[in-house]
């Protein structure tokens, strides 16, 4: 689009990845670095003036599965108002609930490993033990539940988890 300034946001837990990721962006006309996909959010939302669209989440392209295909038709999460919705229904997420299902339905079946997610939805590399995780599924899951939607998240073992549509 003609005019309008693009910016290229970066997402890096330590001080390494951000000197990496500097190097990387160096030639980008524009570039902000944060440590967490949530300090991405806040900035996005602190830029967005009443009324006007919202910008696309930004992903990190490193790490990032490809689309395995198109969206589970009547599944949709509402990123504006923080809930999913299944047909008529909705329930509100938490800002880990949400982060966690944009990135499982945005890539129905593809299945994302536990490094891939807790970039994506913590920030960083950090695993621990993996309950983190499990518990935010786990609240996913019976989220899911509780609107009736049919697709379901499945974990493969020792890999990840994918959102499978029935």
């Amino acid at each position: 689009m003609a005019g309008v300034p693009s910016l290229v946001i970066g997402i890096a837990a330590s001080a390494a990845e951000r000197r990496q990721l500097t190097q990387l962006l160096g030639g980008t006309e524009t570039f902000l670095i944060v440590s967490s996909a949530h300090q991405a959010r806040r900035f996005l939302d602190l830029l967005r003036a009443p009324g006007a669209a919202r910008p696309a989440p930004a992903r990190a392209p490193v790490d990032e599965p490809p689309p395995a295909g198109g969206p589970v038709p009547e599944l949709a999460v509402d990123s504006d108002r923080r809930v999913l919705r299944w047909r008529e229904r909705e329930v509100g997420l938490t800002p880990l609930e949400h982060d966690l299902l944009v990135c499982l339905a945005g890539t129905p079946g593809q299945v994302w490993t536990y490094a891939q997610l807790h970039r994506a939805v913590w920030g960083n590399d950090h695993l621990g033990r993996g309950s983190d995780m499990h518990s935010v599924v786990r609240r996913v899951r019976r989220k899911l539940g509780r609107v009736g939607a049919a697709p379901t998240i499945h974990a493969v073992r020792g890999i990840g988890f994918r959102l499978a549509s029935s």
